[in-house]
């Protein structure tokens, strides 16, 4: 069959509205196909089996928090230093925000994975290659923090995107507000 890269990615976009909304207990073929407009059968034609349907999802919400290429450039231009990073956390923080089914989402895996071993594979896989991304991002671009501090970071915004999308606690401290203290505190 001739792959629709198109509709490949309004499936895996359809199946990530699905899992949060819905929960991974929800998340079939047909409820996919139902999201997505398409025949019944579409979703399973692209993603035969489950683990094809999460591993497309893994795959399309790493596409879809890919930073911008072109703000990359502009980041270059500044002088590698604490306030770069915070806007640099900034972006990631936006990123996930853009769609709140994105990161709803990968949470519902994560969770899934704690009881499905071939999930844990797929998700733990590519939060490794994003983690080493990260730290040679970082590095190369001459910015504070190593490996420990990336790994802070990561476990910081996981939290500050769960708090905030869930019920989240009213301290009164903007997510700005709370990326600044994260990079003071870590960055020290």
């Amino acid at each position: 069959m001739a792959r629709n890269d198109e509709r490949r990615s309004a499936l895996a976009d359809a199946g990530i509205r699905v899992l949060a909304e819905e929960g991974a207990r929800g998340l079939t073929h047909r409820a996919v196909d139902a999201a997505a407009g398409t025949p019944r059968g579409t979703a399973s034609n692209y993603f035969p089996t489950r683990d094809d349907l999460i591993s497309a999802l893994v795959d399309r919400i790493g596409e879809r928090l890919t930073p911008d290429p072109e703000a990359v450039p502009s980041r270059n231009a500044r002088s590698p230093d604490r306030a770069l990073f915070a806007d640099y956390l900034r972006d990631v923080v936006r990123r996930l925000s853009a769609d709140p089914h994105v990161p709803l989402a990968l949470f519902e895996l994560r969770l899934e994975a704690a009881r499905r071993p071939a999930i844990a594979a797929t998700l733990g896989a590519w939060r490794q290659r994003a983690f080493q991304e990260d730290v040679a991002f970082n590095g190369d671009s001459g910015l504070p923090g190593g490996r420990t501090e990336i790994a802070l970071f990561h476990y910081a915004v996981d939290g500050l995107m769960l708090d905030h999308l869930t019920a989240p606690l009213d301290t009164g401290l903007s997510v700005d507000a709370a990326i600044d203290e994260l990079v003071d505190r870590i960055l020290q």
